[in-house]
């Protein structure tokens, strides 16, 4: 595993208001929260970013959502790996993942597939696979559900308290990593269950 810092942040979703809080924006939603944690806010319209600085962080990380809909999320990451001339390890991207739980997060050094994630699939076919991903848990769909429609779906009332705490975790998490990097990070969070 790499101890390379981590330059961009990258937190998948898709634009516009029928999106927010959606399954498919828990990406975004933890990268809104580490701007507002980091007292930043997003500036550009080609692709959503922001410089921030985590007080103690080794590293200045840029924030990012890319506005080109989830399955072109690798427009903006090739975009901006090129431009700031990144290794795939120093970018960390945030993303929904069907497989695991909802109250679950989890950190996966790079290699491997998509796992049927297509803003992954995308970003994976521009850049490679040796990013580093943090997933967040958002289940899969009960039976009677088409999974795309649950991907597109808002999380259910019930269910609000718990993505607030696994959002809040997440971003806890992505400050741990940036201060002492991936290992001990994995070590704690890829183990917590909030359910």
């Amino acid at each position: 595993m790499s101890s390379t810092p981590i330059k961009l942040i990258v937190g998948l979703g898709n634009p516009g208001a029928r999106y927010v809080e959606t399954r498919h924006n828990a990406g975004f939603l933890v990268v809104d929260e580490l701007a507002k944690n980091w007292n930043s806010s997003f500036r550009s319209k080609t692709f959503s970013f922001s410089k921030t600085l985590a007080e103690e962080a080794k590293t200045e990380p840029l924030l990012i959502k890319p506005l080109t809909f989830m399955n072109l999320s690798g427009q903006a990451v090739q975009a901006y790996q090129t431009k700031l001339k990144l290794k795939p390890e120093q970018i960390l991207v945030i993303h929904d993942d069907l497989d695991l739980p909802l109250g679950k997060l989890r950190f996966k050094a790079g290699g491997g597939g998509a796992g049927g994630q297509n803003g992954i699939k995308d970003i994976i076919r521009r850049i490679g696979p040796d990013f580093i991903r943090l997933k967040i848990g958002i289940d899969r769909p009960p039976q009677e559900w088409k999974v795309e429609n649950w991907v597109l779906s808002k999380f259910k009332p019930e269910e609000k308290e718990l993505i607030h705490k696994v959002i809040h975790n997440a971003t806890k998490a992505v400050d741990k990593l940036l201060i002492e990097g991936l290992e001990p990070t994995m070590a704690e969070y890829n183990r917590l269950d909030l359910r």
